[in-house]
């Protein structure tokens, strides 16, 4: 079993990638990091991907890097690895909205949440932080 974090290199995405770690320890099961691995979304440097692979390992977590590629949408790519067999749970991260904005989460994150195929955390960046 797994949990399966979609990551870009936002205060959204560093908060859903520590909650997907404290799930993944809790849960004792492997971390899948799914990683923009070209497009708009692949600013992320390798020092980025030790740093999330140090911050798992430090809580006992198994991870692994899962790139998709370029021109994969963001919630396609997590809803199909909803659907994978060992994969138990979505972490994802959203931004903090006005009261209006409270009304649709966004394309993305509606999406993922109405269409995964197994159950999914959405998690918001402190309060404060700034993308």
């Amino acid at each position: 079993m797994s949990v399966a974090v979609g990551y870009l290199s936002t205060m959204e995405g560093h908060a859903a990638l520590h909650a997907a770690i404290v799930e993944a320890a809790r849960r004792r099961t492997t971390l899948d990091i799914l990683w923009p691995a070209a497009g708009a979304q692949s600013d992320i440097s390798p020092t980025e991907v030790s740093a999330a692979l140090a911050m798992a390992s430090v809580e006992g977590v198994s991870a692994r890097i899962r790139p998709s590629g370029n021109d994969d949408d963001p919630a396609d790519v997590l809803i199909d690895a909803s659907f994978e067999d060992d994969v138990e749970l979505v972490v994802i991260g959203v931004r903090r909205r006005s009261p209006v904005g409270k009304l649709f989460l966004g394309s993305t994150a509606q999406r993922v949440i109405l269409e995964a195929g197994c159950p999914v955390t959405a998690v918001k960046p402190p309060v404060g932080s700034r993308s």
